[in-house]
């Protein structure tokens, strides 16, 4: 099936750090390489990473100015390249896809490609999302904000029926990313999980994951708005206000819930940090039962401060967490479409975008997206 396209495109480009987008016409990218795709783009979405890219806190990224940011977006496939892989030729024109940033023309022969160990993050061989040579959609190349994108075929996901694109973009990376957290966390039903930050992009979508999962989940925030868009979820989970809430107390309180008295055996078997405070960090930590795991999402500039005695002393393991594999994205999105696990959106059109980057500094909670159709 032929899809007729125009010769331009519009786009939201940065043309400099610390600047608002410029709404400009483009020419239309092409699908080159076997892998890739041209898709028309029907849903992008604004990430704490765009914000922190377009401050200039990334160093090496964008590789160049003009530059279309996100890097969780969803579309149509609308045509191929000359001559497809057979990865690509798996998808057909009309499919509707989830679109992820990472990993766009990954390598195929590093050690990542050859075949991680890594149960998370391990797809099969020839492919991974760790891969060091790979592009990024909407860090070191173009992404979502913009009418067209070319995207790799291996990095797609199906995109189920009962979901719109609006609904999948947010998931491309704070569903994946929250989803991934959570199985690093390597965690049984009936053991208990925290969540810092539980309004916000990642941490409204963790709550819910977490619950259907069958874990029991406390969700912690220090934002009006964010406690407030938690607790109207209504997953079942412990929602905490950090501000008036001691870390200590709550542990005493999991201990009485659970009959435990002895204090090594009180609180989280494992917690997600997704701010980038200290105190929410050092508040974690409090939280965790000896033996615990903190997995680490966010990255501030300055990094945390860890206690050697927490490490040492209570052998809590602290472990990194990016995203999750093809494969993973894939099980997120049927996982998600079965649980009916939404975001909580708000939607623009692409020319808003700089008033939808205004909304996010206001700190509200949920996921801001841009919604092609609205002014298409």
């Amino acid at each position: 099936m032929a899809v007729n396209l125009p010769k331009t495109m519009r786009g939201q480009f940065l043309q400099a750090y610390k600047k608002p987008y410029d709404l400009l016409s483009v020419p239309i990218p092409k699908p080159l390489q076997p892998n890739d795709l041209l898709i028309r783009v029907d849903a992008a979405s604004y990430c704490h990473t765009d914000f922190v890219l377009a401050e200039g806190q990334m160093p090496g990224f964008p590789r160049e100015f003009p530059h279309a940011g996100s890097h969780e977006f969803a579309g149509t496939i609308v045509s191929y390249s000359e001559s497809p892989s057979s990865k690509a030729s798996a998808f057909r024109v009309g499919d509707r896809v989830g679109v992820p940033g990472r990993a766009f023309h990954a390598c195929e022969t590093c050690f990542e490609c050859r075949g991680s160990k890594d149960p998370v993050s391990r797809d099969d061989e020839g492919y991974s999302v760790y891969c060091a040579n790979a592009e990024n959609n909407g860090l070191s190349r173009d992404g979502g904000f913009q009418e067209y994108a070319v995207v790799d075929a291996r990095q797609l996901a199906p995109i189920p029926e009962a979901l719109t694109a609006v609904e999948v973009a947010p998931l491309m990376c704070a569903g994946i990313t929250i989803y991934a957290a959570l199985k690093r966390c390597q965690l049984e039903s009936g053991d208990r999980v925290g969540i810092m930050g539980c309004g916000g992009g990642l941490g409204h979508l963790g709550l819910q994951y977490a619950v259907k999962m069958g874990l029991k989940v406390l969700g912690v925030d220090a934002a009006d708005a964010p406690l407030e868009l938690a607790k109207s979820l209504n997953t079942g989970a412990t929602v905490v206000d950090a501000r008036s809430e001691k870390a200590a107390d709550v542990v005493q309180s999991l201990g009485a819930e659970d009959g435990k008295k002895d204090l090594g055996e009180m609180g989280l078997d494992a917690v997600i940090i997704l701010p980038e405070s200290q105190q929410a960090f050092d508040y974690a930590m409090t939280l965790l039962k000896t033996h615990g795991k903190c997995v680490v999402v966010s990255f501030p500039e300055k990094g945390f401060h860890i206690s050697a005695r927490d490490v040492v002393f209570r052998d809590i393991s602290i472990i990194g967490s990016l995203v999750g594999s093809n494969k993973m994205l894939r099980e997120m999105l049927n996982f998600s479409a079965e649980h009916h696990i939404r975001a909580v959106t708000r939607s623009f059109p692409l020319s808003e975008l700089n008033e939808l980057v205004e909304e996010y500094h206001k700190g509200g909670g949920g996921k801001l997206v841009i919604d092609m159709s609205i002014d298409r």
